[in-house]
């Protein structure tokens, strides 16, 4: 599908609500800046219609005390476990600032930080190398998550660790499924397959039906829990305007996987992309 043209860079097109200062003034140029290069045009900060276009809002100026908590992964299974049980939750194996010398849990498993996002690493079997792993997760330690972004939130969370026993089968892991919530109802479902190796999601109503665009991928099946992942989802989501709420199906029950408040940081684009000012007006 070929690009829309951008518009002409104009200095309006930056001048979100006032809230002051330099630094204010330096983080709307970053967000315009990212987001026209993953986009190809300038967003609109002060009257945003796009789902991608909220997300660069809520970064700039909404500092919900809540928000830092759900996406804590140590402090999230508590928040869930409270409203949900504690079955909804994967057990914590560890938690703390340095990994051990050597793995004392049984394998396989996760390694993650709770305050950042894509920083993991599984150990499947006693061949995998802990010494690397160990040196990754001392870098995650190394500096805060989200700052180059502009991801207020992850800078709000204690930086640590947590190891998670790995819930795939056969050592893969599952389908993901990320459910959108507008002020406490699901609006859609996002499906990622194959995160590891050939990493693609694809987007379903409520009713299982695609409305992302066709792809050389069959519609996956629809997961015999997905009526609970919705209830649990809107029940988590009470009380924000928006929240993504991640799931796994295992063994044919609902796991819970975390609370996202910016998918993709705003910067990945939707296909279509008519798309993006379809869930930007249930937001708005």
């Amino acid at each position: 599908m070929p690009r829309a043209a951008g518009p002409e860079l104009n200095p309006a097109a930056l001048a979100s609500p006032p809230v002051g200062g330099t630094s204010d003034r330096l983080a709307r140029m970053r967000i315009a800046i990212t987001y026209l290069w993953r986009h190809h045009r300038l967003p609109d900060l002060q009257n945003p219609r796009r789902f991608t276009e909220f997300v660069q809002h809520r970064k700039l100026f909404d500092r919900d005390p809540r928000l830092p908590i759900c996406s804590d992964k140590i402090a999230a299974k508590i928040f869930v476990a409270d409203r949900l049980g504690s079955d909804w939750v994967t057990p914590t194996l560890w938690q703390g600032d340095a990994l051990p010398a050597n793995p004392v849990w049984p394998l396989p498993l996760v390694v993650k930080s709770r305050h950042g996002c894509n920083q993991r690493a599984f150990v499947r079997s006693s061949h995998d190398d802990w010494d690397a792993i160990r040196r990754r997760s001392v870098a995650w330690m190394a500096q805060p998550y989200g700052v180059w972004l502009d991801e207020w939130l992850y800078r709000e969370i204690p930086r640590g660790l947590l190891v998670e026993p790995f819930i795939g089968a056969d050592g893969q892991l599952p389908v993901d499924y990320k459910l959108y919530v507008f002020a406490g109802q699901v609006a859609c479902i996002q499906v990622h397959l194959q995160r590891e190796t050939r990493h693609r999601w694809m987007l379903f109503d409520r009713q299982w039906r695609r409305f992302s665009s066709p792809t050389r991928d069959a519609d996956p099946a629809r997961p015999g829990s997905l009526d609970r992942m919705i209830e649990a989802a809107e029940t988590l989501g009470q009380g924000f305007d928006f929240v993504r709420v991640d799931f796994y199906e295992i063994d044919g029950a609902p796991r819970f996987g975390e609370m996202t408040f910016y998918p993709g940081s705003g910067l990945d684009p939707f296909d279509p992309p008519e798309i993006d000012l379809m869930l930007g007006r249930l937001w708005a």
